[in-house]
């Protein structure tokens, strides 16, 4: 019996698009706007997030961008929250914190995430940090044992 067919059988597999997760695991943060364009990439292709780690700052943004039922927190991870601030290449190096920066932040932030942030004094310039455990499973779910 030959199995001619089976090459064609393979095809759908191969012109399916690979999907890629993204696992967190030492992110500081950064602009952004980098951070916002690289989620809304990740949520139009419906990917999953992966926080394995440290997620910090503008990192954080991905609870608001990626739907929360794409993100999950494994036994390592770690967020910190906290104002935004200006770019210190342009304030000489002196952190300048932005009211409306840090507005536009707590708008995309889900509800979970805003009462953590709430119950805690609200967004400082101080990191506010939280580990993985009770209180972060209430914004966010901890991943299956696979991952």
């Amino acid at each position: 019996m030959r199995l001619w067919f089976l090459p064609l059988l393979m095809l759908p597999l191969l012109a399916a698009p690979a999907r890629a997760d993204l696992r967190i695991t030492r992110d500081h943060g950064g602009y952004v706007t980098e951070y916002k364009a690289r989620y809304e990439r990740i949520r139009e292709r419906r990917e999953r997030v992966i926080i394995d780690g440290i997620c910090n700052s503008a990192c954080t943004m991905v609870f608001g961008i990626v739907p929360m039922n794409k993100i999950c927190v494994t036994p390592r991870a770690s967020l910190g929250f906290h104002q935004a601030y200006y770019d210190k290449s342009f304030t000489f190096g002196i952190k300048v914190t932005s009211l409306e920066g840090t507005s536009d932040l707590m708008g995309y932030y889900p509800q979970p995430v805003k009462d953590w942030i709430n119950r805690n004094g609200g967004l400082t310039p101080e990191m506010k940090k939280i580990k993985n455990g009770v209180e972060m499973w209430k914004m966010v779910d901890p991943c299956p044992e696979e991952f």
